[in-house]
């Protein structure tokens, strides 16, 4: 219990009532109290106190009445100083029980405060951040107390007590309408404004990217804005969460002002990157992304002979994944490949300098049992309704946990509903649900001694990476998420005999590891009701129907031209376009290439993104065709049409993203629609397009898959792994 002071200078009997009240015993100090008003009935201290042991014993009637009694007959002026004196005795008890954690006691006490001063802001204050404490905090408190108005008022407030509270609200509940207005409302009485960035920055990364609330987020960063308008770490984010809200023409305006302001060079790379990323989400914009892309590579190939090895962890995160697009734009594995491992390679010097006692700590862990089953620890940010979530599911639920202890690492466990991650989460033998700080999630890793750790993310997420270039783990394996990373910490990279070429090797850091037949292999999807119709569409019953559903950035302007002449070639043909991007853009980008292709306007269908994945799936069969993107192929995208027995297009290409249907065709037993060349594209296309015959020959032999082919073998694809895991394992006990 915290010591309380007694004063010297008081009577006997409130010396007394002192000791009792520090032990506990209100009844006995209310007592000596009493003895001391009899005595010294113009002191009126002793009715306070009074008052307050009354209040301690839940005698809330009779305390307030203790204190009217101590101010009665008094002037104007006394009562307001006596006023005073009480506020400040009630307030030292609840000061004191704050201390020992008795909130519920502090948070009465300052209850009986606001009825006494209800317009003293500070301990209105003070009762949210109890309420917080206990739990009981709606939000709704910051308009019925009226706190917003008392603020705006311009009161003598407690500066470091109001941004305190601040945090803990965003944090409790930031999405509560009165939030941004309490936030709004701070602003003028901030003289120091990190302190008031600091609270609110981690909070919009967290509403944004956990919560998924990109516009909260927004309005959070633009209030920072107000106190350093040319802040580039504030103006990053908000390019990133206006492109996370499909803003993109935002988006992209905000990061070509953050790349204006930027002064060294890892800033310029990223704010170059957020450019390029909003540009590729708008295909009209193409060309104009190539030129950033060139810009791009220019700028990566300075900081790679610039050779920094003093960057803070910061730009380290925002470096790993500068080179994303590249893939996107060409397939040129040499090329893009050596950049890669080149800034992972530069990524992972910065960690180990910067990390210096962690990274030398996990790499010399000691090996207690080397008979033990072996920990397998699976780490991504797409546990869930996500492609990964999707796909990776089956080797999980198929593990053999007699063999193997499963460990999940969650990387900014989503605040969402989201049935996916729920099952997730009950999978594994330990869920660790973890944040957005990679320190903390390679410690847990290495404190549960796994074995193996599995990136599920790869540069699709910089937290991954930084986790990775630690090394928290004797053995560390990318698989699924994207391409390797190219980061010297990770060990191999999960291939088949068909997704990367026999020479790939040569231009890989990591350790290829072809497993026997695919890389990837699922027991199936969910199928929901369709919701789309062809009359709906106004598209005839007896017209062919080609579809593409990707992403905006898959969208490469040459291939694009490639689909145009197929619906041209193909009478009463129609194409279907659906994906995550600018839609206007988009509509704009196919309705230009269609005028100089010939192709009539009519004959192109935009679709709104579906309502759920089972329905996205289930509305795939409106389509005759797919046609598959380059160099970026679709993976999970393809996996759902191959599974609804539809034929697919895809041009074939050196790359691992452009090698993805390939070898899913391949796994399914279908040869038909894969194009080594773009004219090859194109023949397919019109061939399909023009022969039902073979479109039905191919639904059948997809459908028949089902039964047989190695891609629809998740169980046999699971024993593959842990085979390899296994011989992963061993090699390593052998070094």
């Amino acid at each position: 219990m915290t010591s309380v002071q007694i004063p010297t200078d008081i009577t006997p009997s409130e010396q007394q009532a002192q000791q009792y009240f520090i032990k506990g015993n209100y009844t006995q100090a209310a007592s000596y109290y009493e003895q001391a008003i009899e005595t010294e009935p113009e002191v009126k201290s002793h009715y306070w106190n009074l008052g307050l042991m009354l209040l301690l014993q839940g005698q809330e009637a009779e305390a307030q009445m203790t204190w009217l009694l101590g101010m009665e007959e008094g002037e104007v002026q006394q009562v307001e100083q006596w006023t005073v004196e009480l506020i400040k005795v009630l307030q030292t008890e609840a000061e004191r029980r704050e201390t020992l954690a008795d909130y519920s006691v502090a948070w009465a006490i300052r209850q009986h405060i606001r009825e006494i001063s209800p317009i003293y802001v500070n301990n209105l204050l003070y009762l949210i951040e109890l309420s917080i404490k206990l739990k009981t905090f709606t939000g709704d408190e910051l308009t019925s107390l009226e706190v917003i108005e008392l603020i705006q008022s311009e009161a003598i407030i407690d500066i470091e007590l109001l941004l305190q509270v601040l945090g803990s609200i965003i944090n409790d509940d930031p999405l509560h309408s009165s939030v941004l207005e309490f936030a709004k409302c701070c602003l003028t009485h901030v003289s120091e404004p990190q302190s008031f960035i600091n609270i609110l920055l981690p909070a919009a990364v967290k509403i944004a990217h956990s919560m998924q609330q990109p516009k909260v987020a927004i309005s959070l960063i633009e209030l920072c804005l107000r106190l350093e308008p040319e802040n580039t770490e504030l103006l990053r984010h908000l390019a990133s969460f206006y492109l996370r809200d499909y803003n993109y023409s935002q988006g992209i305006e905000i990061a070509k002002l953050c790349y204006s302001l930027s002064k060294s060079l890892t800033d310029q790379v990223f704010a170059k990157h957020l450019i390029q990323r909003g540009l590729m989400e708008a295909p009209a914009y193409w060309n104009e992304a190539c030129t950033v892309s060139l810009e791009q590579e220019s700028l990566l190939k300075s900081l790679i002979e610039e050779q920094p090895i003093n960057l803070e962890s910061a730009r380290v995160l925002r470096l790993f994944n500068a080179n994303y697009y590249a893939p996107y734009l060409q397939d040129n594995p040499h090329k893009n490949r050596e950049i890669q491992n080149q800034v992972a390679q530069l990524c992972q010097l910065n960690v180990q300098e910067y990390a210096t006692e962690k990274v030398q700590q996990y790499k010399q862990r000691i090996l207690h049992n080397r008979n033990k089953q072996i920990k397998i620890g699976y780490l991504s940010h797409c546990l869930s309704r996500h492609s990964v979530g999707w796909l990776a599911r089956w080797l999980i639920q198929h593990h053999t946990r007699e063999q193997f202890d499963i460990y999940g690492y969650f990387i900014n466990y989503k605040q969402v509903d989201d049935s996916l991650q729920g099952w997730y989460v009950q999978q594994f033998n330990q869920a660790y649900l973890g944040g957005i700080y990679s320190d903390d999630i390679a410690e847990k890793i290495y404190e549960d001694e796994i074995d193996i750790l599995i990136d599920l993310d790869s540069i699709t997420l910089d937290v991954t990476c930084e986790i990775m270039a630690l090394k928290p783990a004797p053995v560390q394996v990318t698989w699924l998420g994207w391409d390797a990373s190219g980061i010297p910490a990770v060990d191999y990279f999960i291939a088949d005999p068909y997704v990367l070429p026999d020479s790939a090797q040569e231009y890989y850091t990591e350790k290829i590891w072809r497993l026997p037949q695919t890389y990837i292999a699922v027991d199936g999807f969910e199928i929901g009701v369709p919701t789309l119709r062809r009359d709906s569409l106004a598209i005839p019953s007896n017209a062919v129907v080609f579809l593409s559903a990707q992403r905006g950035f898959k969208r490469h302007p040459d291939t694009a031209r490639l689909q145009m002449r197929i619906i041209k070639e193909v009478p009463n043909s129609y194409f279907l376009i659906k994906g995550i991007a600018d839609s206007e853009a988009v509509q704009k980008f196919f309705m230009q290439l269609a005028e100089e292709e010939g192709v009539e306007y009519s004959r192109l269908r935009f679709l709104d993104l579906d309502p759920s994945e089972s329905v996205h799936r289930a509305n795939l069969a409106i389509a005759d065709v797919v046609l598959d993107t380059f160099p970026y192929n679709g993976a999970t995208t393809t996996l759902e049409t191959l599974w609804m027995g539809i034929p697919l297009i895809t041009r074939v290409g050196q790359q691992f993203a452009a090698r993805n249907s390939y070898t899913m065709m391949m796994n399914a037993g279908i040869t038909e629609g894969i194009a080594w060349t773009d004219e090859e594209y194109v023949q397919w296309g019109v061939r399909l397009g023009k022969d039902e015959k073979l479109r039905e020959q191919i639904s059948w032999k997809l459908r028949q898959s089902r039964h047989t082919a190695p891609l629809w073998n998740a169980k046999q694809f699971t024993r593959d792994m842990e085979k390899a895991y296994e011989q992963m394992w061993q090699r390593y006990l052998d070094i």
